[in-house]
Order: C-alpha cells, then sequence, then structure tokens
C-alpha cells in the first residue's frame, strides 16, 4: 500500500465521503460516521485524517515523510472545536488575511473569527501552495476534491494570482477520484519505497547492540558495526529512493541494491550460512558485474530489503508492518502447496539444471569451477569467463531460488556425491517463524523452476 493525508472537515456523512474517496480500495467495513472510529480504521490502512486547516498544516510541517499522497478539501475550518489557535495559523492570518491583533479582546475575538471564515473557503488553496512552493512536494501527488462548487471561482483566482497552474478540482463523487485513489495505493514503486521507509524506521525505533546480527558473519580482522554506524546505514537506505518516481528506475534500483549489501563487503565466507549466501552473492555479482542487475523491479528490490534485514538485525519473528506492505507487491494469492508445508520441497530439476549449466561451462574450457552446494553453483557461473554471466533473468530466477536451496539439504537415493543425478527432491528445513513462511509464500510462484 501507498500512504495518504486526508485533509477534510466531513460536512456530510463521513462514511459515505471516506466510501465515495476509498471505496475502491478498502473494505467498508473500515468507514464509519463516528469520526474517531474513522480515523482509527483508516489510519491502520495508511490514511492519515486531518480535520481542519490547522491540524492539515500540522502534519505536513511535521510529517510529510509519513505519507506518498495528499488528498485536500478547499474549504476547512481554521481549527478544530475544543482547540485553540496556533501560532502558524495567526501568521498566515496576519500575512494573507490582514489580521491585527485588537487591544480589545471582544472585538479580537469578533475579527478573529472573521478572518478564520475568510480562510475556511481558501484553506486548500494554502495547503497546497506551502507543499508544492514551500517544501518542493510533487504536485502529481496531490488531488483536490471538494463538494464547494461555489468556491471554484475564488480559488481560479487564487491560484491566477500566484501564477500558479490550476490543478483539476473534482467532486468527491466522481469515479476519477476512486480511479486516482486505486493507481497510487497499488502503485508498486511507492510501495517499495514506503516499505523501505517504514522498515527502517522500525530497526531504528527498536536498534540495541544486541539486535545487531550481521556482526556475527564479519570477518575477525574487521571492525564490528556499533549502534551509530548501523543507524547510519539505515538512514542511507530510508532517503534513497525519492518521493517522485524516477523516469530511470533501473538505474536508481542497481544504486540501491548496492548500496544495501555492500557491507556484506567485510563477511568471512567460513561464516556464511543460508540466507546469507543470498546477499553475499549478491553483493560479489553487483560489484564485478555492473550490468547484471539492470532490470531490477520492485519484487526483487523488495524481497532483498526483506532477506538483508532479517540478516542484519535480529528481532521480532512476527511479520512486521513493513514487511506487509512489501508483500504485498507479490502475487495476492499466493499460497504454498502440501508438499511444501510437509517440509519437502521438490526442487531437484532447479538444482539439476543450475548443475548441467556449470557443467556445460566447465566442458567449453572457460575456467568455470564444477561445485556441489546451490549457492557455489550459481557464483561459478558468474566467473569473468562464463558465457552466460550476462543473463540477468537466469540470475535473479537463482537469488529467489536460493531461499529455498541454500536452506535444505540435498537427499541423494543412490550413488552418493558422486552421482548427482540422482537427486530426488529437497528436504526444506522449514524454521517455524511466521515471517519466513510468509516469505516463502509470496515468492513460491517466482521460484519454480521453468
Amino acid at each position: 500500500m501507498s500512504y495518504f493525508l486526508w485533509v477534510e472537515d466531513f460536512e456530510n456523512s463521513p462514511k459515505i465521503t471516506s466510501s465515495e474517496i476509498f471505496g475502491s480500495v478498502l473494505n467498508e467495513n473500515c468507514f464509519a460516521d463516528d469520526k474517531r472510529i474513522l480515523k482509527s480504521n483508516l489510519k491502520k490502512e495508511g490514511v492519515f485524517i486531518e480535520l481542519s486547516f490547522q491540524d492539515g498544516l500540522g502534519f505536513i510541517r511535521e510529517n510529510l515523510n509519513k505519507i506518498d499522497y495528499i488528498i485536500l478539501d478547499i474549504d476547512l475550518p481554521a481549527y478544530s472545536k475544543g482547540d485553540e489557535i496556533n501560532e502558524s495559523v495567526l501568521e498566515l492570518l496576519k500575512t494573507f488575511e490582514g489580521y491585527e491583533k485588537l487591544d480589545d479582546e471582544t472585538e479580537d475575538e469578533e475579527l478573529l473569527g472573521k478572518k478564520c471564515n475568510d480562510l475556511k473557503g481558501m484553506a486548500g488553496f494554502y495547503l497546497y501552495t506551502e507543499l508544492v512552493v514551500e517544501l518542493g512536494f510533487p504536485k502529481q501527488h496531490i488531488l483536490f476534491c471538494s463538494n464547494h462548487g461555489e468556491n471554484t471561482k475564488s480559488i481560479q483566482e487564487a491560484f491566477k494570482t500566484a501564477k500558479i497552474a490550476l490543478p483539476r478540482i473534482y467532486e468527491k463523487a466522481n469515479p476519477e477520484v476512486q480511479t486516482w485513489v486505486k493507481e497510487r495505493y497499488e502503485n508498486h514503486y511507492s510501495r517499495l519505497r514506503r516499505g523501505i521507509i517504514e522498515g527502517c524506521n522500525y530497526i531504528a525505533k527498536n536498534l540495541t547492540d544486541d539486535k545487531i546480527s550481521f556482526n556475527d558473519f564479519i570477518s575477525e580482522n574487521e571492525k564490528r558495526v556499533n549502534l551509530d554506524e548501523a543507524g547510519d546505514y539505515l538512514e542511507v537506505l530510508e532517503k534513497f529512493l525519492p518521493l517522485r518516481e524516477s523516469n530511470d528506475k533501473a538505474t536508481l534500483y542497481k544504486l540501491f541494491v548496492r548500496s544495501l549489501s555492500h557491507e556484506w563487503e567485510a563477511t568471512d565466507t567460513k561464516k556464511i550460512r543460508g540466507l546469507a549466501w543470498i546477499m553475499k552473492n549478491t553483493r560479489n555479482w553487483i560489484v564485478h558485474n555492473s550490468t547484471l542487475f539492470s532490470e531490477l523491479d520492485e519484487k526483487m528490490v523488495a524481497y532483498l530489503f526483506i532477506v538483508n534485514m532479517r540478516l542484519m538485525f535480529n528481532f521480532d519473528d512476527a511479520v512486521q508492518n513493513y514487511e506487509k506492505i512489501l508483500f504485498d507487491l507479490f502475487s495476492e494469492n499466493a499460497a504454498l502447496p502440501d508438499v511444501v508445508k510437509n517440509k519437502v520441497y521438490p526442487f531437484s530439476k532447479t538444482y539439476l539444471n543450475l548443475k548441467n549449466l556449470v557443467l556445460d561451462e566447465r566442458d567449453k574450457k572457460n575456467g568455470v569451477q564444477d561445485g556441489f552446494y546451490f549457492n557455489d553453483l550459481a557464483n561459478n557461473i558468474q566467473q569473468p569467463n562464463s558465457s552466460i554471466r550476462n543473463e540477468k533473468q537466469l540470475f535473479y530466477k537463482l537469488l529467489y531460488q536460493s531461499f529455498w536451496l541454500t536452506t535444505s539439504n540435498p537427499h541423494i537415493s543412490t550413488g552418493g556425491r558422486r552421482n548427482l543425478l540422482e537427486i530426488k527432491f529437497w528436504d526444506f528445513n522449514y524454521v517455524e517463524k511466521p515471517y519466513l513462511s510468509e516469505l516463502a509464500r509470496h515468492i513460491y510462484n517466482i521460484s519454480l523452476p521453468e
């Protein structure tokens, strides 16, 4: 999912209005006429609701990194009932509505009420200019929704005076609104970026020395990673993908994966085990073959990010919220077959296909060596003289398959290690950890041999 800020005062039914806006992506059970219940329900779905100009402005100035898209009403109260007007709104009233505090308290209260009422019909415009002009928020990520058609003319004049192109203003019941929301809610780039941001934030908030499991893979003569260094690493990853989607995502993703895997340079191959081979091989391949990772998609980046975070940091085995966001990039109907649930995974074809590729390359006398373990075989055909080292989709498939085959033991029916063609299946050492089960479920179809 992508995260939204929705600034709306709900002059009509909150349940109907929220259904009109988010009905294409959220279950009807999320919508309610009680504003407190509605705010709570939608926050769980990544939609943050603010009910006044003051609250919307505060969120924008303090929490803009929490959201990907914004939906603005035009007509908003200056501040909510029960609240006091703050200095930010008073300053805006002085600058744009000509408010000057009067000595007489009663007269001042009356004047302030009039100026707040004047602000009400222009509130959406002020929030828009704050976002686009002051904070550089991309206007393509903002949607104007309003049922106050009588304010359209004044808004048009305001944009014209400010020499800012007028965005289209939609009525909330317009079907194009739900289309806009659905396209952005499901946008793969935004989902990937949001999952990475939320993941880095979650880990950084819960990080202690004993949570840095990456030190278990580092060579004895390498410096241990401390809290400050781990924090810097997370901060770099969190800020790597810009809010505005790049026209060259492939290059951006390659650079991100290079930064993600860079730390594995310091690891000791004698200490690498299981899923750690995925990141170790990723680091080696991306450094020594610059073209190999030039066609990455959001799924592969999400997969590597999830695996990497679980290896580098030791925390709750439950599926985390950021992982749920990233899992949404994969098949929604993914399900593990019984053979996997029973801890037996039929991957002999995958292993044998790779084994034969290695033997073919060895027969060409180009220096490619044979091997036994899956991760070694995959790494061997990435050697400089390999004729297939640039076959991107092959190596992407191998990275997914490594999830299963670097955590499994080969069962050989006859011949032992000298007769590898007698391998019938692989036994997946299935650790009963929720995040592993979910990752396995979501990448299963992608992992299957051709």
